[in-house]
C-alpha cells in the first residue's frame, strides 16, 4: 500500500499470441512482489498451458479473476510476455481495455513494429518494451531476450538431434567406432553460445563463428573450435554488445569464405540477429547444395526472414537432400522454464520501478529511461522518434508528467 492508501495492482492476463503457452509471472515469484506491497490479479487459467494452475498461485496470494476485462479494468499495471507489436494480432483487443495512465510491461517489438507504440501514445498509456533493456550489469537479472535465448539456443540443437539420421556423439561399439556429428553454429551471442554448450554436451564435434573476433575466447571455453575468416571486422560491434548489420559486399565475401565450413559440417544453426532490422542471408542455395544430403539447418532467424536463403519460416523444409527448420517462438515450446525465467526477469524489473508500493518512474536511471516507450500521449525513447520521423527531445525532461 501507498502512502495515498492505495494497493498498487499488477495484473496477469493469460497471453492471447495465438500459440502461446508461457505465462509472464509464476506462482514462486508472488512472494516477493506482495512483500513489497503489491497485489496481484490473474486471469483464471493464464499459466495452465505453463505448468502453473491457478491453485498454485491462490496459494501464494494471488486473486484468480474469470473475466479478462475484469483484470485490465482493476490492474494498474499490466504484465504480459507479447504485447502490442508482438502480438499484432491480438494486442489491439487488449489495448481497447486499457485506460489512460494505466502501465503496460512485456515484449513489445517497437523497431520493427512501432505502429504498436504509436497506438498506446495515443492511448496515453504508459509501455515499457523489455527489447530494449539495456547492456548494463545492473540489468542482467532483467534481461528477458538473453533468458529466451538460452532456450533458443538449447532447443535448436534439440531439433537437430532429433532430423539428423545420425547420432551426435562417438560411440565405440560392438559393430565398430561411430563418429561424432559435426555441428558448426554461426553467431555465438546467448543463443549460439548455448547451442555450443548443448551440441558439445551431447558429444558433437562443434565449431563456432561470430563476426565479432572478441567471442573467440567464449567460443572456446565451451569446448569448440572458432572459425576465423579473412575479414575485416573492426566495428563489427555496437556500443551495446551486439553484432552490426555490415555492408552487402562484406556479407558476399562472408558467404564465399565460409561455404567449405558448412559443406563440412552435419548441422549448421544459425543465430545471426540485427535488432530491428531483416535478418541478414549467410547460407545461399548454393551453400546448401553444397551440403551432404541428410545434413540439417536450424534457423533460429526465421522470424526475420532467416539466415538461409530457403528458410521457409514456421515451416520444415527439404531442399536438395538437407532437412531446412525454421522454428518460431522456440521459447514457448518450453513454456515451464521460459515462464520461470521470464517471470524473474519481469518481476525484478517490477521491484525496480517499485519503491514504497507504487511505481517511481525516474528517468535519470538508465534502465527505466531506456526502456520507456511511451508516458502521457508522447513517444519518449530517441530511437523510437528518430525511427517513426518525429522531432528529437530530451526523453527525460519530455517524460516527467506535466
Amino acid at each position: 500500500m501507498n502512502e495515498a492508501g492505495h494497493t498498487l495492482r499488477i495484473g496477469v492476463p493469460k497471453e492471447s499470441f495465438p500459440g502461446e503457452r508461457r505465462v509472464a509471472v509464476i506462482p514462486d515469484q508472488l512472494p516477493a512482489l506482495t512483500k513489497a506491497g503489491l497485489e496481484i490479479w490473474l486471469e483464471a487459467g493464464a499459466g495452465q498451458a505453463a505448468g502453473y494452475p491457478d491453485p498454485l498461485y491462490q496459494e501464494k496470494g494471488a486473486r484468480i479473476v474469470p473475466d479478462r476485462r475484469e483484470v485490465f479494468a482493476s490492474a494498474d499495471v499490466i504484465v504480459q510476455i507479447n504485447a502490442l507489436g508482438a502480438n499484432p494480432e491480438k494486442a489491439a483487443e487488449d489495448l481497447r481495455l486499457m485506460r489512460e495512465g494505466q502501465v503496460l510491461i512485456g515484449l513489445l517489438d517497437p523497431l520493427s513494429e512501432p505502429k504498436g507504440i504509436e497506438e498506446a501514445a495515443a492511448a496515453k498509456i504508459t509501455a515499457f518494451s523489455l527489447e530494449m533493456m539495456p547492456r548494463i550489469t545492473r540489468a542482467q537479472s532483467m534481461d528477458v531476450l538473453s533468458s529466451m535465448a538460452t532456450i533458443a539456443g538449447y532447443k535448436a540443437v534439440i531439433l537437430a538431434a532429433a532430423e539428423l539420421p545420425k547420432m551426435f556423439p562417438m560411440m565405440m561399439t560392438a559393430a565398430g567406432t561411430i563418429a561424432p556429428a559435426r555441428v558448426f553454429v554461426i553467431g555465438a551471442g546467448v543463443a549460439g553460445l548455448q547451442a555450443i554448450a548443448t551440441a558439445r554436451r551431447l558429444g558433437a564435434v562443434v565449431q563456432g563463428y561470430d563476426v565479432r573476433p572478441a567471442v573467440k575466447e567464449q567460443v572456446e571455453s565451451l569446448g569448440a573450435k572458432f572459425v576465423e575468416l579473412a575479414l575485416e571486422t573492426q566495428g563489427a560491434e555496437d556500443a551495446g554488445g551486439y553484432a552490426k548489420a555490415q555492408g552487402e559486399d562484406f556479407y558476399a565475401r562472408q558467404r564465399e569464405m565460409m561455404a567449405r565450413v558448412v559443406a563440412d559440417n552435419d548441422v549448421v544453426i544459425t543465430t545471426a540477429l540485427i535488432p530491428g532490422q531483416k535478418a541478414p542471408v549467410l547460407i545461399t542455395r548454393e551453400m546448401v547444395q553444397g551440403m551432404a544430403p541428410g545434413s540439417v539447418i536450424v534457423d533460429l532467424a526465421a522470424e526475420r526472414g532467416g539466415n538461409c536463403e530457403l528458410t521457409r519460416p514456421g515451416e520444415a523444409v527439404t531442399e536438395h537432400g538437407v532437412t531446412i527448420l525454421g522454428p518460431l517462438r522456440l521459447p514457448s515450446s518450453i513454456p515451464f522454464h521460459a515462464s520461470r525465467m521470464f517471470s524473474k526477469n519481469i518481476v525484478t524489473f517490477l521491484l525496480h520501478l517499485a519503491k514504497k508500493g507504487s511505481l517511481q518512474i525516474d528517468l535519470e536511471d538508465e534502465i527505466t529511461r531506456e526502456t520507456l516507450m511511451t508516458r502521457g500521449g508522447e513517444i519518449l525513447h530517441p530511437r523510437l522518434r528518430q525511427l517513426l520521423g518525429l522531432e528529437m527531445r530530451d526523453p527525460i525532461t519530455e517524460g516527467r508528467p506535466a
